[in-house]
């Protein structure tokens, strides 16, 4: 049986999510990738949407993105994006550029 997957969901700021995990799923500009253990070296510029961690240690976790990229390598995943940014923080930043 192979090992669990390596994985790093960052943004440019700080660590979204840091663990082990069974799979990921992400939204790339070519389409939807799932990765598993054992895929071959993936390099995938990510599109807006909504990358899924599953069977991690605490549980799954899902990340809204306004886009990255996702790099694969010897079942290490990392994930670089630009998450979404929270309503409130949108709607402020709306008023300031008006002003």
């Amino acid at each position: 049986m192979a090992g669990p997957l390596t994985v790093d969901v960052v943004a440019p700021d700080r660590v979204l999510w840091s663990g082990s995990a069974e799979r990921l799923v992400a939204p790339t500009v070519e389409g939807e990738i799932g990765l598993l253990t054992g895929h071959e070296p993936v390099l995938s510029v990510l599109r807006a949407g909504t990358v899924r961690v599953r069977g991690g240690a605490d549980g799954d976790a899902e990340f809204p993105i306004d886009g990255g990229f996702v790099s694969f390598d010897r079942d290490v995943v990392t994930v670089v994006v630009e998450p979404v940014a929270p309503l409130a923080a949108s709607g402020e930043a709306e008023e300031t550029a008006a002003s």
